[in-house]
């Protein structure tokens, strides 16, 4: 008898990957919903064994509401190291196996764009680019209001010396800047890199401190009312972690005390579910402070072509 194949239902844009969606529908019959709304996820989930996400364009948060309605579901694969778009302890108790990239080390080593894109926001940041270029669009030619910052004058403060805040901190060397790295799990090995036991002393001393730490109860709202104070005036924080490791309320009131202060972010807290309330998003339409991109640390063509197809051979090794 043939066994027939297994349904799979993709919620996140795919088919302009490389070989994506020619490996998935080897594996089965696929159905693609490129940005669906968590309604119209529900109105056919039942007839699946499998769901492929990802959180970076993905509205729909794998909770109760949904498992509870995916009476076949078998899997759910996620395209991401993160996975806090899912209710893990939900699905497990269900029997729903999770599939992500967060420990496939050999595949995320190749994989540097989020690392690029923290250094991308710092520079943005110290050089003015964005509210410069505001400026010429205007027709205004005034260098005055847009004097930056020069790399090899300042400390960088790197929390979380992982794969990418390594990666972070080789780019801020190469342009000499002095690097402060705090990660109690971590031994930063680098001779030029100094690593501090004490937090509270990395943020004091920096004026860059970059982000690159998982979501967990340590790490959640991390940078919260007491730690900012400790922080100089100017300084500039970079987050393309998540954006549950920052008080976001704490935050915008420290900007709105330090004008000089800012922060450039890749990602929001609670960013799939309630993006419209974060008090970020709404301070950045009235200040200057804040630099938004919407969560595109890893979307680059190579990094989409080697973590999307990996993420479906796990799919194809488990279906």
């Amino acid at each position: 008898m043939k066994l027939s194949k297994p349904k799979i239902l993709v919620i996140t844009p795919v088919r302009h990957i490389n070989g994506v969606d020619i490996s998935l529908e080897k594996i089965g019959n696929v159905t693609y919903m490129d940005d669906p709304s968590l309604e119209e996820v529900l109105e056919i989930i039942q007839d699946f064994d499998a769901i492929f996400t990802n959180p970076n364009k993905s509205k729909v948060f794998i909770g109760k509401e949904l498992l509870d309605a995916a009476k076949k579901l078998k899997v759910v694969c996620t395209a991401s190291t993160g996975t806090n778009h899912i209710d893990k302890a939900y699905a497990y108790e269900n029997d729903i196996k999770i599939l992500s990239l967060t420990e496939e080390r050999e595949v995320i080593s190749r994989i540097s764009s989020t690392a690029e894109h923290a250094f991308t926001l710092t520079m943005a940041s110290l050089r003015n680019l964005v509210p410069s270029h505001r400026s010429v669009m205007k027709g205004e030619w005034d260098y005055t209001k847009f004097i930056g910052r020069q790399m090899n004058c300042l400390t960088v403060g790197v929390i979380g010396y992982g794969r990418l805040g390594s990666l972070y901190a080789k780019y801020c060397k190469a342009f000499d800047a002095r690097i402060l790295v705090y990660d109690p799990y971590k031994k930063a090995d680098d001779p030029y890199i100094e690593q501090l036991d004490d937090l509270d002393s990395v943020v004091k001393y920096s004026d860059i401190i970059s982000l690159h730490v998982h979501v967990s109860e340590e790490t959640t709202a991390m940078i919260c009312k007491p730690l900012l104070k400790k922080m100089k005036a100017d300084v500039l924080i970079i987050n393309t972690s998540r954006g549950e490791v920052i008080d976001e309320e704490d935050t915008v009131d420290f900007l709105k005390e330090n004008s000089n202060a800012k922060i450039a972010t890749d990602v929001l807290a609670n960013e799939i579910r309630n993006r419209k309330e974060s008090p970020l998003l709404n301070y950045s339409k009235i200040s200057e402070q804040v630099l938004i991109t919407s969560h595109i640390g890893g979307m680059t063509r190579e990094a989409q072509e080697i973590a999307y197809n990996h993420a479906v051979l796990k799919l194809k090794e488990t279906l």
